[in-house]
């Protein structure tokens, strides 16, 4: 039997758009979920963090919110900036998995399958979705459209590719060391590396428990071990918390480039998500692009128009993105300084509003007037001669 609609992959993509189909769709659309069986095709559980101004769509899954964000320099310069109206959001996959499943129980949900997705064939009016079941049957599934959020296989080719790599632990300490009223954005009190830059990020959820991450932009991952050193020595060196236990852990790499990400792969067939190009090239994040792209695929499937998602992220964004990174991994542009300086001087919630692509033209030259600027420049001009060429794998 045909479906409406097919979503392959239950990440953040895949549950939001499944969601908001199925909240607003009529009875007649037809909606199916492909979710990879358990093993390496599924997602480990992660954390998206994001800002919104007031309450949002999902903050039944939030784990905790911030209306200040702190940012060290390598010299422990702080920066201890309001948020504004904004509210930095944190969100544990397993909460927004649980919180959408629920919303699903009580709507007409979609018919969940289990399986490996193997190929995706385009048809006269739509697409066959050639799947894999658990137990080893080859099935095809059919549908009208079909929205991809698997990983791709190899980036496009890209001017510049940074990777963004990290591992968190979440901690639990016996005394209240944690300052719940703000979110450690950016401390950069750790070696940096010659071409990009490494920071430590604290998420506290309460006086005695927070995610801490080590993060690091860089052409390449570490050793397994060096996170670990890392989180151990910013803990016990630099915050001077010593006594503590990790309940759990995560890690990820995404990348940050500059490649021009396809949206469409078929007639019929379009890809969502970082797949996509949602995550931002200059910081990595995705949820709040994710939802813009689910929220118009859907405006756009229940008003009967062709259902391309729009671009993640404006020209101008990707333009300045572009040249950030390429003088990031060229070494011109300091980084740790780079973000120091911009919090410093810019108001944090209109800084926010411009990573989230919500400035205006003028709003963003007067961002660029608190960056070095010859740094940029230099890289600017020296952009366009530079070759496409393959990405690292991530």
């Amino acid at each position: 039997m045909r479906s409406e609609v097919v979503i392959i992959g239950a990440g953040a993509a895949g549950l939001s758009l499944a969601e908001r189909l199925c909240a607003t769709g009529p009875s007649s659309l037809s909606v199916r979920l492909i979710e990879a069986p358990p093993g390496p095709l599924r997602p480990p559980p992660r954390t998206w963090c994001f800002w919104e101004d007031g309450a949002g769509r999902y903050d039944e899954a939030v784990t905790a919110t911030w209306n200040r964000m702190r940012v060290r320099g390598t010299d422990g310069q702080l920066v201890d900036a309001s948020t504004g109206a904004l509210r930095y959001k944190m969100i544990r996959s397993t909460d927004f998995e649980a919180v959408i499943a629920r919303r699903l129980a009580g709507r007409r949900g979609p018919t969940r399958t289990e399986a490996t997705v193997e190929a995706v064939e385009g048809t006269a009016d739509g697409a066959d979705v050639l799947v894999r079941t658990p137990d080893g049957r080859q099935e095809s599934l059919p549908a009208r459209w079909v929205f991809d959020s698997r990983p791709l296989g190899s980036l496009p080719r890209a001017r510049t590719t940074l990777l963004q790599h990290f591992r968190g632990w979440f901690v639990r300490t016996p005394r209240p060391v944690f300052d719940t009223g703000s979110v450690e954005l950016m401390d950069f009190r750790t070696p940096q590396p010659e071409r990009g830059l490494a920071f430590s990020y604290v998420l506290p959820t309460s006086p005695h428990t927070a995610l801490v991450e080590y993060t690091q932009f860089s052409a390449s991952v570490l050793p397994s071990d060096r996170y670990d050193q890392a989180l151990d020595t910013y803990l016990g060196d630099v915050l001077g918390i010593r006594d503590f236990h990790v309940e759990a852990r995560e890690e990820g790499v995404i990348p940050m480039t500059d490649a021009r990400f396809a949206r469409q792969s078929g007639g019929s067939v379009f890809r969502i998500g970082a797949a996509g190009g949602a995550t931002r090239p200059s910081t990595g994040y995705t949820f709040a692009a994710i939802q813009r792209q689910t929220t118009s695929i859907a405006a756009a499937l229940l008003a009967g128009r062709r259902p391309l998602p729009p671009p993640p992220h404006s020209h101008r964004s990707h333009a300045m993105d572009a040249v950030m990174l390429h003088a990031l991994a060229s070494g011109r542009l300091d980084g740790a300084a780079f973000f120091t300086r911009l919090f410093s001087r810019v108001p944090a919630e209109r800084l926010l509003r411009f990573l989230d692509g919500a400035t205006t033209l003028f709003e963003d030259l007067s961002i660029g007037l608190h960056s070095p600027i010859l740094p940029l420049l230099h890289s600017a001009a020296s952009l366009p001669s530079r070759p496409l060429r393959p990405s690292p794998t991530p």
